[in-house]
């Protein structure tokens, strides 16, 4: 009933999405909104980031260097925790947040730019079979059209014995009532998130992918009330 009459008051914004306005406007404002939200964010979260990210050089080919893909770069706040000489590729099916992207770049001059890619990660067409050492994908999968298919994109790219890096907001305990509150501000959520879902079950579709190992663990981030609280952070082999 509470997710009808939600429903009910975003009304418009169905009619403006229905007829093509909304999805345009909102990619041009969403950047901003991000730049904004993603500091706030990170400091929340930076030390389990600095944990994740910290044996990232392990993964380094042959060579000594890591050529890391991020999928869903964004603004790059996960800039600043690659190590130095990292080749990096960015994708991101928005393009307004290029500039953005490039104010990051400026102030983490330890990276080096190989590529930055208008793609959706469903399709990575453009990024050779086994080049990357390392993919990573934070906040992205929950507003994609199709984890399988980005998680597929990512074993056909990563080289044998890569590793994909994740953290993620996700569906909470079914019989919580975080979940009770997922379920209801969903349909308005995914407007003003950009496509983004709060009740996805990443972790099921990432034990279903064909990695070798898989290093998950289970997260709250602070506020513990609101909705996307319940995450998952971890990195996978393949």
């Amino acid at each position: 009933l509470l997710q009808r009459c939600i429903q009910l008051l975003i009304l418009p914004l169905h009619l403006a999405a229905y007829v093509g306005l909304w999805d345009p406007f909102y990619k041009k404002v969403f950047p901003y909104i991000m730049a904004k939200i993603a500091p706030i964010y990170n400091s929340k979260v930076y030390r389990q980031k600095q944990i994740l990210f910290s044996n990232l050089r392990q993964f380094a080919g042959p060579s000594g260097q890591l050529m890391l893909l991020e999928i869903g770069t964004g603004t790059g706040t996960n800039f600043q925790f690659y190590p130095p000489g990292c080749r990096l590729t960015c994708t991101d099916p928005n393009p307004n947040f290029r500039k953005f992207l490039l104010k990051s770049l400026s102030e983490n001059q330890h990276l080096k730019l190989e590529r930055s890619v208008v793609a959706s990660g469903e399709d990575l067409h453009q990024i050779p079979d086994g080049s990357m050492d390392v993919v990573v994908c934070t906040l992205v999968l929950c507003s994609v059209t199709s984890i399988r298919r980005v998680l597929a994109e990512v074993l056909r790219v990563l080289r044998l014995g890569g590793a994909f890096y994740f953290l993620e907001h996700v569906a909470a305990d079914h019989s919580s009532w975080t979940y009770f509150w997922q379920k209801v501000c969903d349909p308005a959520w995914q407007y003003f998130g950009d496509g983004c879902s709060l009740s996805r079950e990443t972790q099921k579709e990432l034990e279903k992918t064909n990695f070798s190992e898989l290093h998950l663990k289970h997260i709250h981030v602070t506020p513990y009330w609101i909705p996307t609280s319940p995450h998952i952070i971890g990195y996978a082999v393949k």
